[in-house]
């Protein structure tokens, strides 16, 4: 299917009122503490999508429904093909879905796991989508707020210092290093010791699996305690790394 063509076809929650009549149910993908996800196909464009299912007592039980109405209304706006798009979304009394794009290959890390790390090649080109918007926010002002998975906190935040986009930089850092050894660079047996690594910076290189020096040289130049000397991403897609190992097609053979 073409690029048109698929744009042709997207359901358009501007123009319908969603329903569960709307699509044919597939097999499961996946399940959270708040719901499920399956597959699904919307009945008169034959469009295949994934369909999230989340339990509306689950979600008002933890107090979540905010964060997910503004999970739900960045990610409807977002259009990128390196983010998973969201469709549209309906509910009943009980539960609430979301209409998601599907993504065939499934998630990142089921591939991290079989094979243990990635190839350069994989790590630089991979043609990743964003898909969790669960702690987004849209703001021009530094944020106060601790979130997200410990093992990729930037400094600022475990200091609970205000912090910005640069965390991201941050996280980017972390990726590289995770996908090019299969683990994360401060990983410690308790939350109090990779603190404490995270501020020490204290993470190092294996010996093995072999990594190139130009991939070690762009973790460094991201994972950098003062966030306003982390390399930007205007300088991260041209650093020596990326122009040698990631194709623009975003295709990876290996």
């Amino acid at each position: 299917m073409d690029e048109n063509q698929k744009q042709e076809e997207t359901p358009n929650p501007d123009l319908y009122d969603w329903g569960l009549k709307d699509f044919d149910i597939g097999r499961p993908l996946g399940k959270g503490k708040f719901g499920r996800v399956y597959m699904a196909r919307e009945k008169k464009s034959q469009y295949i999508c994934a369909l999230k299912v989340l339990y509306r007592s689950q979600v008002e039980k933890y107090g979540l429904l905010p964060q997910l109405k503004r999970e739900m209304e960045i990610q409807s706006t977002l259009e990128h093909p390196n983010i998973l798009g969201l469709y549209g979304w309906f509910g009943d009394d009980e539960r609430i879905f979301l209409i998601l794009e599907y993504a065939g290959r499934g998630e990142l890390y089921g591939l991290l796991s079989k094979n243990g790390h990635l190839t350069e090649k994989q790590a630089a080109t991979g043609r990743m989508k964003v898909a969790d918007f669960g702690w987004s926010v849209q703001s021009t002002n530094k944020r106060h707020t601790m979130c997200g998975t410990l093992d990729y906190l930037a400094p600022e935040m475990v200091e609970n210092k205000g912090h910005d986009y640069s965390v991201d930089t941050w996280t980017m850092g972390i990726l590289c290093y995770e996908f090019l050894f299969g683990v994360p660079p401060f990983e410690a047996e308790t939350q109090n010791e990779t603190f404490k690594r995270i501020m020490k910076m204290d993470y190092s290189f294996p010996p093995t699996p072999h990594v190139s020096v130009e991939a070690k040289n762009l973790v460094r130049l991201l994972l950098v305690k003062d966030p306003s000397k982390r390399l930007p991403l205007s300088k991260i897609l041209v650093h020596p790394w990326i122009v040698k190992n990631a194709d623009p097609s975003g295709a990876c053979s290996e």
